[in-house]
C-alpha cells in the first residue's frame, strides 16, 4: 500500500511539508534507548498513543512520569491505582471562593495519560503533573491585552471544560496532516496510520489490533487502562526502546513542522502553559536526571523540546492571578467524551475507540459480536450468520479502500447492510449505546467530595431536609419561604436527573400553592450528582446550564414549552432567556396545529405556577397568547379528514387547549377576547359535518359545561348526530365525545332524560348487521362510567322515559326523582356543606 502522506493532494504545495509518520523503519533489537528526556507527544483518548505510549514506557523504564495536567492534582494521584476506581474518571478542579469557576481534566482507559500514571503507580516510578497549575488557569479569564480574544467553549460545552487546552479551530493539526496526506477524513487517517496499524507494520504508534492474528501481541498492553496498564511490560518486550520511540519521534517531526508553519496556533495562552511545563521538566531532570518521560499533547512537543532560559519562562508567567483551588476526582462518561457534547477535545467515537483498546485480538469480530447482541436484546433478529456476513462485508469494504484494517466507517456500513437491512434506525441504536457507548466511570469513597455533593448538603441542611433512604410524604405549602425552597431545590435535582423527590400524582400538577412529594434517598443517587456535577458545582448553576443545553438541543416546542415550566417550577431565571429564545424560535416557524396544542397547557400551567411563586412570566404569557391566536385560526381545518386515530388524539388536545385557555383566561395577564374567539372556534367544530365525530361531541360537551351552548341547542345537535342518515359509526363517535370517558357524561344523561331518550332510540334503531361494528365503540365509551352510574342508566332503560319529558317541565320528573326539590332534606344537608367548604355557619333564622 502507498504511504498515505506522500498520496498528497494537488493543494498540497499549498501547506507545510511534514514527515511520513506512518513509514518508519524497524530498528534492530536490543539497541540502546535514545538519550533523555523522552517527550511523548500523543492525542488525547487515542487507544493507539496509549498503547505506544505503554510499549515506550515499558522499553525505556524511566525514573519518573511527567505528564500534562494541573500540579495540585500530585495528591490525587495514589487513587488511580484504588480497586475503586474506574475510568473514565476526571479531575474536577473549582476556585474555593467561586465554585462556580471549574474545569475538568477528563481520562478514559484509553487516555494515553491514564495509561501512563497507572504505569507509573503500579511500578513505584514516581509520577507529576506539570501543566500550569489550576489556581492560575481559573483565575485567568481572558488573555493579557493584545494577546487576542479568549477562547470561548463550544455551544453544549458544561462550564468550564477544557477545550481549551486542544486544538483550536484556528489550527487542527491532525486535519492539517490529514489533508497533507490526501484524505478528506482526519479521523480516518488517523485510524489508518495510528490505530489499524500492525505492530510490524510501517508505524510503530500501532494499536496492536493487525489484521493478522500473529499481529496481536501489543493489543494486550493491556484489556482495560486499570489492569492493562499495570501488566504493560509485554508490549516493550517485543520492540527495543529505540523502536519503541521511533514514532514519537516522527510525531515530533510532524508536529514541529505545523509549528513552524502556524506558530501558536492562534492560542496565545499555550505560551504560558508551555513555559511552566519547561520550567517543571527542568525540575524533574535535576532531581531524577534525563531518564525522565513525559506525556503532553502532541501540539506541545516541540516547544519543550526548545532551548530557552530559564529567566526567559519565568518571565512568561510573572504576574499571573491566581486563585485558592481545590480539586477531586469525578465519575465520568463515555457520552460527555465525545465531541458532539461540545468538549474540545473530544472524539467521534468514545465506545469505539474503548474496544480497540480493551479486546487483545480479532477487533471486528468481536464489535460484530457485540452489535449483535445489542440487536438481539431490542429483539431483532439477528443470527450468527448475520455476525459472519457482517465481518466478511466489512474487511471487503476495507480492502476495497485501500485501507490497513476495517474502520469504523467500514463496520458501520456492513452492520446497517447485514444486521439493519438498510434501516438507520436500528443503527442509531448501535451509535448511541455501543460507538459513543454509556460508560460510566467510579470513584473511591476515600477521593474528596464533588462541589455540587457539598453544595447540596449545605442546602439540606439548611432547609431541614435530612435524606432518607425510608420512603416517606412531604407536603409544602409554596406561600411559605422554607417551603419554596424546598420545591425549588426538589424540581432543580429532577431537572439534573437527581430523582431524589417524586411529586405525588394528582396534586403537584394542579397549579395551587400545595405541592406533595415523596421523598426517598438511595445509594445510586450519589452518583446521580456525581455524573451532573460536569454542569456546574452549585445546584443552581447546575441546573441552569443543563437547561440550557436542553433549550439548544430541544427540537420539539411541545418540550421546549415543558422546560420552561420546569425552569420556573425551580427558580431558574438565568436559564429563562435562552429556554424563551429558542421557544421564540421554534414556536415562529412550527405551523403544525398538533404541535401548537402540544405546547400551550405547559405554557398555560407554567403561568399559573409564576403567579404562585411571584415571578416575572410577561414574555410567556406573550408567547402564551400568540399560540392560542393561531390554534383559534388553524384548529377548524386540522380536524377534517381524520381518521379514527387521529381524530381521538387531536380531541384530546382540544381538550387540554380548552383548560390552556381557560387557565389563560383567569389569570393576571389574561388576553383580551382570547375566550370569545375559542368559544367560537367550538360552535364552528360542532355545527361542521366535515369534522370529524369524536371532536364534534366534545366540542358541543366543552360548550354545554361552560354555560355557552343552550341546552336546546346541545338536543338539537344530538338529534342531527343520531339521525338515521348518520352512518352509526360516525354516531357512536359522536356520543364518545359528548358523553364518554371520566368526564361526567353519565350523570348528565342520568340528569337530563331527554337526552338519554335520543341516545336510546338511537341504539334501537341501529341495523342489527351494524350493531356489532358500533358495539366496541359504545362499550368503551360506557364502560368508563362508574358502576353507580351505569346502574342508574340501566334502571332509567328499563323503567322507560316519560312520553314528551323534557328537562324543566312543570309536574313532571325523570323517573326515580322526586318532582321538584325538597327544601327540608336540603337544609340537613347544608351544615356539612358549609364544613366542608369552610364557610361558616350562618346565624339562627337565616335560611338559604
Amino acid at each position: 500500500m502507498t504511504s498515505p502522506v506522500s498520496a498528497r493532494p494537488s493543494t498540497a504545495s499549498a501547506r507545510p511539508t511534514v514527515p511520513d509518520v506512518s513509514a518508519r523503519p524497524a530498528v534492530p533489537a536490543a539497541s540502546a534507548p535514545p538519550a533523555g528526556p523522552w517527550l511523548l507527544g500523543v492525542r488525547h483518548h487515542g487507544p493507539g498513543s496509549a498503547r505506544a505510549v505503554l510499549a515506550a514506557l515499558a522499553a525505556a523504564r524511566p525514573a519518573a512520569v511527567l505528564i500534562e495536567g494541573p500540579p495540585e492534582g500530585d495528591a490525587l494521584l495514589p487513587l488511580a491505582a484504588d480497586p475503586a476506581m474506574r475510568p473514565p474518571v476526571a479531575l474536577l478542579a473549582h476556585a474555593v471562593d467561586d465554585p462556580g469557576r471549574a474545569s475538568f481534566w477528563p481520562m478514559a482507559a484509553f487516555s494515553p495519560e491514564w495509561v501512563a500514571l497507572r504505569w507509573a503507580l503500579d511500578h513505584g516510578v514516581p509520577v507529576r503533573f506539570i501543566d500550569l497549575p489550576a489556581a492560575h488557569s481559573l483565575a485567568i479569564e481572558a488573555p493579557a491585552p493584545g494577546a487576542g480574544e479568549a477562547p470561548r467553549p463550544e455551544e453544549g460545552q458544561p462550564p468550564g471544560e477544557r477545550a481549551e487546552d486542544e486544538v483550536t479551530p484556528a489550527v487542527d493539526p491532525i486535519r492539517v496532516l490529514a489533508e497533507t496526506a490526501g484524505y478528506d477524513d482526519p479521523e480516518r487517517w488517523w485510524e489508518d496510520v495510528v490505530e489499524h496499524r500492525s505492530p510490524g507494520g510501517a508505524t510503530g504508534m500501532d494499536s496492536g489490533t493487525g489484521t493478522d492474528s500473529g499481529d496481536s501481541g501489543t493489543g494486550t498492553g493491556g484489556g482495560s487502562g486499570a489492569t492493562g496498564a499495570a501488566g504493560g511490560d509485554g508490549a516493550g518486550d517485543e520492540y527495543d526502546p529505540e523502536a519503541a520511540l521511533a514514532p514519537f519521534a516522527a510525531l515530533a517531526e510532524a508536529m514541529g513542522a505545523l509549528r513552524e508553519a502556524y506558530g501558536d496556533g492562534d492560542r496565545p495562552r499555550d505560551a504560558v502553559r508551555e513555559a511552566y511545563m519547561r520550567i517543571q521538566l527542568r525540575t524533574a531532570r535535576k532531581e531524577f536526571g534525563d531518564a525522565v518521560a513525559v506525556v503532553c499533547g502532541a501540539w506541545h512537543v516541540s516547544a519543550l523540546a526548545a532551548r530557552t532560559t530559564l529567566a526567559a519562562d519565568r518571565a512568561l508567567l510573572k504576574g499571573l492571578p491566581k486563585v485558592k483551588a481545590e480539586l477531586t476526582w469525578v465519575p465520568w462518561t463515555h457520552r460527555r467524551l465525545a465531541r458532539h457534547s461540545g468538549y474540545g477535545a473530544g472524539i467521534d467515537a468514545p465506545g469505539w475507540y474503548g474496544h480497540l483498546f480493551d479486546v487483545p485480538d480479532r477487533p471486528i469480530e468481536r464489535w460484530m459480536t457485540k452489535v449483535a447482541g445489542l440487536l438481539r436484546a431490542e429483539d431483532r433478529s439477528v443470527s450468527t450468520a448475520h455476525v459472519i456476513e457482517a465481518v466478511r462485508l466489512a474487511e471487503t469494504l476495507a480492502a476495497l479502500r485501500g485501507r490497513p484494517l476495517a474502520g469504523l466507517g467500514e463496520t458501520t456500513d456492513a452492520v446497517r447492510a447485514v444486521m439493519c437491512e438498510g434501516s438507520d434506525v436500528p443503527l442509531a441504536l448501535v451509535q448511541d449505546r455501543l460507538i459513543v457507548g454509556e460508560s460510566l466511570g467510579e470513584v473511591p469513597d476515600s477521593a474528596p467530595a464533588v462541589p455540587l455533593q457539598r453544595d447540596l448538603t449545605r442546602t439540606q441542611r439548611t432547609l431541614r431536609l435530612k435524606p432518607e433512604a425510608v420512603e416517606r410524604e412531604l407536603g409544602l405549602d409554596l406561600r411559605k419561604d422554607t417551603d419554596a425552597a424546598r420545591s425549588r431545590l426538589l424540581h432543580r435535582l429532577r431537572l439534573l436527573d437527581v430523582r431524589w423527590g417524586e411529586p405525588v400524582e394528582g396534586r403537584s400538577g394542579t397549579g395551587t400553592f400545595r405541592e406533595s412529594w415523596r421523598l426517598s434517598w438511595q445509594p445510586e443517587l450519589s452518583v446521580r450528582v456525581a455524573e451532573a456535577g460536569m454542569w456546574g458545582t452549585t445546584v443552581l448553576t447546575a441546573a441552569t446550564a443543563k437547561a440550557e443545553s436542553l433549550a439548544r438541543e430541544a427540537t420539539a416546542l411541545a418540550g421546549i414549552t415543558a422546560l420552561a415550566e420546569r425552569c420556573l417550577l425551580a427558580g431558574l431565571r438565568d436559564a429563562l432567556p435562552a429556554v424563551m429564545r429558542a421557544l421564540a424560535d421554534r414556536a415562529a416557524v412550527d405551523a403544525d396545529v398538533g404541535h401548537l396544542a402540544d405546547a400551550l397547557p405547559a405554557l398555560a400551567r407554567a403561568l399559573r405556577y409564576g403567579d404562585v411563586r411571584s415571578t416575572d412570566t410577561a414574555a410567556l404569557a406573550e408567547v402564551a397568547a400568540g399560540l392560542a391566536e393561531r390554534i383559534c385560526v388553524g384548529l377548524p381545518p386540522a380536524c377534517t379528514g381524520l381518521d379514527a386515530d387521529g381524530a381521538e388524539a387531536l380531541r384530546r388536545q382540544v381538550e387540554a387547549v380548552h383548560g390552556a385557555i381557560g387557565l389563560l383566561d383567569s389569570g393576571p395577564a389574561r388576553a383580551e377576547g382570547l375566550r370569545d374567539r375559542w368559544d367560537a372556534v367550538l360552535h364552528k367544530l360542532a355545527a361542521r359535518d366535515t369534522v370529524a365525530g369524536v371532536i364534534r361531541g366534545r366540542a358541543a360537551r366543552l360548550l354545554l359545561d361552560e354555560g355557552r351552548l343552550a341546552e336546546d341547542e346541545a338536543a338539537r345537535l344530538m338529534g342531527l348526530a343520531l339521525s338515521p342518515g348518520t352512518p352509526p359509526a360516525d354516531a357512536a363517535a359522536w356520543i364518545e365525545g359528548f358523553a364518554g370517558g371520566a368526564s361526567g357524561g353519565g350523570m348528565l344523561l342520568v340528569h337530563d332524560e331527554r337526552l338519554l331518550t335520543l341516545v336510546d332510540a338511537w341504539l334501537a334503531g341501529i341495523p342489527a348487521d351494524r350493531f356489532t361494528d358500533v358495539l366496541p365503540l359504545l362499550r368503551r365509551t360506557f364502560s368508563a362510567y362508574e358502576p353507580a352510574v351505569r346502574r342508574t342508566l340501566g334502571e332509567l332503560v328499563r323503567r322507560g322515559p316519560a312520553v314528551g319529558a323534557a328537562r324543566g317541565d312543570a309536574g313532571r320528573s325523570a323517573g326515580g326523582f322526586g318532582p321538584g326539590l325538597d327544601r327540608g332534606r336540603a337544609d340537613a344537608v347544608e351544615p356539612v356543606l358549609r364544613l366542608l367548604l369552610g364557610r361558616p355557619p350562618e346565624a339562627a333564622g337565616a335560611t338559604g
